[in-house]
C-alpha cells in the first residue's frame, strides 16, 4: 500500500516551533566550510564541508518571490538566493512556502540560501542536496516529505542561525547526511513528532560539526521505531555538554506536543557511543 504524504501545508501536524527568533550573532565561522579556491561550478561536489575554515561567497544573488520547482538536477553556481514578496518570511511562522521544491529524484547543487529563507527547500520523495548552505535558516532549512521508500541525502553544505530546525522529516524513508556544518541552532534534525501521518523515520549523520549554542542533534520518536545513528560528531564550544545528542520523544497523529521519552545511546533507537562524540 502506498503511505500518504504529508499535506503541502499541515499548519498543525508539524511540530510546534518555538515564538520569535534569536538574533544572536556568533562569532567566528565554522571549520567545515569552503576555501575561496573551492568555490566553483562543477559538475561534481565543489567543496565538501570538512574541508577548509571559511564559509562561501555567493557568486551573486537572487531575489526569489514564487517558489522555484526543480525536477532533474539544478546546479546554481554558488548564486544566493532569498526570499522577496510572499517568501520573504525568515521567523517561525507555519506553512511558509519554500525558496525551491524538489520533485522526487531531484538534485539541488551549489546553492546557497540567503535572507528570508522562508521554509528553505522541500524534498517531495527521494532527492539530493548537494553542497547547499543556508547563511539564515527561516522556519526550516530543509524538510523532507517523501513516502516509506524515499531516500533523502544531505552531501556538505552547512547552515546558521536556525532558531528552531535546520531537517525536518515530515514523511517516511531514510535521510543520510554526510560532512555537514550547522551553528547557532536549536535542533539539527527532528522526525515529525505530531504530523497526521506518521512513520518509522531512519536517520544516520556522518562527518558532522556542529558550533553552540544549540539544544540537540536529533530528534526521534520511539514508539514509531525511529533510528538515528551518529558518526564523527564534532561539537564545538560546548564545554558544558549541554547539547545533546540524541533527544527521544513519544510522537503522535493528533497534533498535541509530544513528550520527551529519555535521551542518550540505546542500540536500539540512538545508535552511538561516546566515541563518536569529539568536544572541542
Amino acid at each position: 500500500m502506498t503511505s500518504r504524504v504529508e499535506p503541502e501545508r499541515p499548519a498543525r501536524h508539524r511540530h510546534r516551533r518555538r515564538a520569535g527568533r534569536r538574533r544572536a550573532v556568533v562569532g567566528g565561522l565554522s571549520a567545515f566550510a569552503l576555501t575561496g579556491a573551492a568555490i566553483v561550478t562543477s559538475t561534481m561536489m565543489s567543496s565538501s564541508a570538512s574541508a577548509a575554515t571559511t564559509w562561501p561567497t555567493a557568486n551573486g544573488s537572487e531575489a526569489v518571490s514564487a517558489t522555484i520547482p526543480v525536477s532533474g538536477t539544478r546546479d546554481g553556481g554558488m548564486k544566493r538566493y532569498y526570499g522577496s514578496g510572499d517568501l520573504a518570511g525568515d521567523g517561525q511562522e507555519e506553512g511558509q512556502d519554500p525558496i525551491f521544491r524538489l520533485a522526487d529524484g531531484a538534485t539541488l547543487k551549489n546553492v546557497i540560501i540567503g535572507k528570508p529563507g522562508a521554509d528553505g527547500i522541500h524534498c517531495q520523495g527521494s532527492c539530493n542536496l548537494q553542497n547547499v548552505w543556508w547563511e539564515d535558516v527561516g522556519e526550516d532549512a530543509a524538510t523532507f516529505r517523501g513516502g516509506n521508500s524515499a531516500t533523502y541525502t544531505v552531501y556538505g553544505g552547512g547552515a546558521k542561525k536556525a532558531a528552531d530546525k535546520v531537517f525536518q522529516h515530515n514523511g517516511g524513508g531514510k535521510l543520510v547526511v554526510s560532512k555537514f556544518a550547522a551553528q547557532d541552532f536549536k535542533t539539527l534534525y527532528r522526525s515529525c513528532g505530531n504530523c497526521s501521518t506518521q512513520y518509522k523515520r531512519t536517520s544516520i549523520f556522518n562527518t558532522i560539526e556542529v558550533t553552540a549554542p544549540g539544544s540537540r542533534l536529533v530528534g526521534i520518536n520511539t514508539n514509531y521505531g525511529d533510528t538515528a545513528a551518529l558518526r564523527g560528531i564534532t561539537i564545538i564550544g560546548d564545554s558544558g555538554k549541554k547539547i545533546v545528542p540524541c533527544q527521544k520523544y513519544i510522537g503522535n497523529n493528533t497534533g498535541a506536543e509530544p513528550p520527551t521519552n529519555g535521551s542518550g545511546p540505546d542500540g536500539t533507537h540512538c545508535n552511538y557511543t561516546t566515541s563518536d562524540l569529539t568536544y572541542q
